[in-house]
């Protein structure tokens, strides 16, 4: 069943009737039912260690929607919980952590999560998700990139200028280097979990590698991204299983990232689809990329936008339609239904002949 899922087969770059379609932060607090569990239910992490309720606002939107995926409803910042670090998330301030990761002994002291003691609720969602939808919508598993993760990890919270990690890279690299391998293992461990779970294709979200300069990307970045796909391509039950890159502005880096072995590729609308395509689309298949702005205009608008990706990425397979990034919560539902549904009258003709 899962080679016939429209998703998959354009992961695989394989021919499709019509251009499939999802979007990230797509079960979130755009949605009036998701923001109804969320006040009956509380903080945002008891739903993501509720494996009942994570599965439920797994597959609100599919019920509102016609989606080609589903997305596990969890957080890129569960690894580092379940090592101890104490998250917690402020209203209005998004993540916190009680403790940081700053010294050697910091490092050391990091352990790595028991996949199920301390992760498998997880893994349980996921579970639970698949046998809900395992004939009808793939399901999408994922974990953020080290960097990514470590960025929190080390700065505390949020950051804008990423000051603090970026002293350790400039200043202490090896401690740097230390901290990614660990959190690179966890994150390894974590996605192969979610795979034998029930997923069927996972993604790996480097929200702020952008934020590197182009050596330290090529550094402190990518090669453990890599390691994760090269760990998840070399065990016997992940090793079909496709993986998804997302490097936020990272447009700059298409060609590095296509030679790790991931599946797809999702870039931001700082990229221009067409080029994308040039560059790398004969190595992977390419995820994205409307800015998720333009949600907030009206129909008209809106639909030629979406028609402008579509043209812009032109006909064959190996396109995923998807937002540059997470949708937003001042977003109208109504005006996601019109994105869709232009996709699905729009883009068969440009698979009409595959």
């Amino acid at each position: 069943m899962q080679s016939s899922f429209r998703f998959i087969k354009a992961l695989k770059r394989q021919p499709v009737d019509c251009t499939p379609v999802w979007f990230m932060r797509q079960a979130g607090r755009y949605l009036p039912e998701y923001r109804a569990i969320r006040e009956k239910v509380g903080g945002f992490m008891g739903m993501c260690k509720n494996p009942e309720i994570a599965c439920q606002i797994t597959l609100q939107p599919l019920k509102r929607f016609s989606l080609d995926a589903a997305i596990i409803f969890s957080d890129i910042l569960t690894i580092p919980d379940a090592m101890g670090l104490g998250l917690h998330f402020k209203t209005n301030e998004g993540p916190h952590f009680e403790r940081t990761v700053r010294t050697k002994q910091d490092v050391e002291n990091l352990p790595i999560p028991d996949m199920q003691s301390d992760l498998g609720y997880v893994s349980e969602a996921v579970r639970l998700t698949a046998h809900e939808i395992q004939h009808h919508t793939p399901l999408i598993g994922f974990c953020g990139s080290p960097w990514t993760v470590a960025t929190y990890m080390v700065e505390g919270k949020s950051s804008k200028h990423f000051s603090t990690i970026k002293n350790m890279l400039y200043s202490d690299p090896k401690l740097l280097h230390a901290l990614l391998k660990k959190i690179t293992t966890a994150s390894a461990l974590y996605l192969e979990a979610q795979i034998q779970a029930g997923a069927n294709a996972v993604m790996i979200f480097d929200s702020w590698g952008g934020a590197l300069e182009y050596n330290s990307y090529l550094q402190f970045s990518l090669p453990y991204m890599q390691e994760i796909v090269t760990h998840l391509k070399t065990k016997p039950s992940t090793k079909d299983t496709p993986i998804i890159l997302f490097t936020k502005n990272g447009g700059q880096y298409l060609e590095h990232i296509a030679q790790t072995g991931c599946a797809a590729i999702g870039i931001d609308w700082t990229v221009d689809i067409a080029q994308a395509r040039s560059r790398v689309g004969h190595l992977v298949a390419l995820q994205g990329n409307l800015d998720p702005c333009v949600l907030t205009a009206n129909p008209e608008n809106i639909v030629r936008e979406v028609k402008s990706v579509l043209d812009r990425y032109g006909k064959g397979s190996g396109h995923i339609f998807n937002l540059g990034h997470g949708i937003t919560p001042d977003i109208n539902p109504d005006n996601v239904q019109v994105m869709i549904d232009t996709i699905k009258q729009y883009s068969p003709s440009f698979h009409s002949k595959e």
